[in-house]
């Protein structure tokens, strides 16, 4: 496949976290390599499919991990994508109580501003004030916009990225040339 993610390592215990301590099919990756294939992805086109290859000493074929590695692999980016989405959700979340509070300073600000400028009229001062009470009402929906516009879009890309990996088939490649394959999902 010519859009294939690379990985060559000495064992394959070099792809999990060794702190957790669940068995290889349902462990985390460690971070480097989580951070390494995400990367790699992240550069290959968006509308090719691709799979992950590991290529692995020849020692290395007997180990239950190996077998594995093609339903442990998926998993990991499985759970990764529900993190990123709980992200997303949160950020949802956030944005919305951001906008009720943004809303009701500038509605506060809209209205301490006329009053001031009805009971003080033709002031320079009660304008400058009124104005000045605008611009802060605007400025408290600057966060709530921010969030609506512009910060879940990476959020909700990386979460896109995360189940194409897990959709990814994952092949082994030994060094005496034999290979394993994972399958599409």
């Amino acid at each position: 496949m010519a859009n294939s993610i690379e990985i060559r390592l000495e064992d394959v215990s070099q792809l999990f976290e060794t702190m957790d301590p669940f068995p290889f099919r349902d462990r985390d990756l460690a971070r480097d390599a989580d951070a390494y294939i995400f990367d790699w992805a992240h550069e290959l086109p968006r509308n090719q499919p691709f799979e992950i290859t590991i290529h692995l000493p020849a020692s290395a074929a007997q180990s239950p991990a190996v077998s594995s590695l093609d339903k442990s692999i998926p998993n990991f980016f499985n759970y990764r994508a529900g993190v990123v989405g709980r992200e997303l959700s949160d950020l949802f979340r956030v944005g919305r109580r951001t906008l009720l509070v943004g809303l009701a300073v500038l509605g506060l600000c809209l209205a301490v501003g006329q009053t001031l400028a009805a009971l003080v009229p033709r002031s320079g001062i009660a304008h400058f004030f009124e104005e000045g009470l605008i611009i802060v009402g605007w400025v408290a929906l600057w966060r709530p916009l921010e969030i609506f516009l512009y910060d879940w879009w990476p959020i909700a890309q990386n979460k896109k990225l995360y189940r194409r990996l897990a959709e990814a088939p994952v092949r082994v490649q030994f060094l005496d040339g034999r290979a394993t394959s994972g399958g599409t999902r």
